[in-house]
């Protein structure tokens, strides 16, 4: 059955994809409805989020918001149906890249670069990075959580490979940064660094839109690790079907950093861009789900559990 519901879902998505993005998009705006008023899909975690997100915003502008997120959200899930088998062309005129002057110049010195990213619309169009880029012996490539059903982790593999960028599986990522170090290769390898860490990942906090919140320092040792350039790219929309992503300079060499200063420095960067424009970041994500008193409470626990072990 699981075989059955993949090929119709790849066939609904194929014939999607032949549709002008115009029409797409008349879809998206009819699919609003029914994911807002119906379904309303993650509405009280998105109220939630934003609301403490922006606590000096009256209800009418939070519910604003909320709408056009979720316009932007349906946009989303359009684009990437577009995106199956788009021509280099069209993806280049979909999504332009800027700031490549600083990236080169690091290439050039012989650095590799780490990116910072987030779930900013649309970031599935930045799997397009190797198109702007000609270096040879440089792999160009994107962090990805493996999904749990083969055939739709197979698919998404080659939606996100088609333009010559390399899926890294989360758990291979050192290896596989290892490997093209050892071949004497460079990369320009990106991290959505905004997701959730489990309680046992949790070794770092910073003031990220007015709350507590917990975060992944994976992408920080892996930089510093490499002693790599690091950049923060920032996505923002310019006008619907189009976006542009600045490449952010972050510094040149991430070894020479105190802990943690890389990874305050990305969530400063990531809330200015939120600021700026607050529907193209993914709210339906339970972002704060995890507090700090929880977390101590968890410490509090396993340090008795260890006493009582070792007597």
């Amino acid at each position: 059955m699981a075989a059955v519901g993949f090929y119709i879902v790849k066939g609904i998505w194929f014939l999607m994809s032949l549709l002008p993005l115009k029409v797409l998009y008349f879809i998206s705006d009819l699919l609003f409805y029914p994911i807002y008023y119906l379904a309303r899909y993650r509405r009280k975690v998105v109220h939630k989020n934003m609301t403490n997100s922006f606590p000096e915003k009256s209800v009418a502008e939070i519910k604003k918001m909320e709408k056009e997120f979720y316009h932007s959200l349906c946009d989303y899930f359009v684009e990437t149906m577009k995106l199956y088998g788009m021509s280099k062309e069209e993806v280049r005129r979909r999504i332009e890249f800027t700031g490549l002057e600083k990236v080169n110049e690091c290439l050039d010195n012989g650095k590799s670069v780490v990116v910072y990213m987030a779930h900013s619309f649309n970031w599935e169009y930045v799997t397009s990075i190797p198109l702007w880029f000609k270096h040879e012996n440089v792999v160009v490539g994107q962090i990805y959580h493996p999904l749990e059903n083969k055939q739709f982790d197979d698919f998404f593999q080659k939606l996100r490979n088609q333009y010559g960028s390399e899926n890294i599986a989360m758990k291979s990522t050192l290896r596989r940064i290892v490997d093209i170090t050892k071949q004497k290769q460079q990369f320009i390898i990106g991290f959505i660094a905004d997701q959730v860490p489990t309680w046992n990942e949790i070794h770092h906090w910073v003031d990220f839109m007015n709350q507590d919140t917990p975060v992944f320092t994976g992408t920080e040792k892996i930089a510093k690790r490499t002693d790599s350039a690091v950049f923060y790219l920032h996505v923002r929309r310019v006008k619907r079907g189009k976006y542009n992503a600045h490449f952010e300079f972050m510094v040149d060499n991430a070894a020479s950093l105190p802990d943690n200063e890389l990874t305050n420095m990305y969530y400063k960067l990531l809330e200015d861009g939120i600021r700026e424009q607050p529907n193209m970041w993914l709210w339906t994500h339970n972002r704060w789900k995890r507090t700090r008193q929880g977390w101590i409470e968890r410490q509090q626990k396993r340090l008795e559990e260890r006493k009582r072990a070792a007597q």
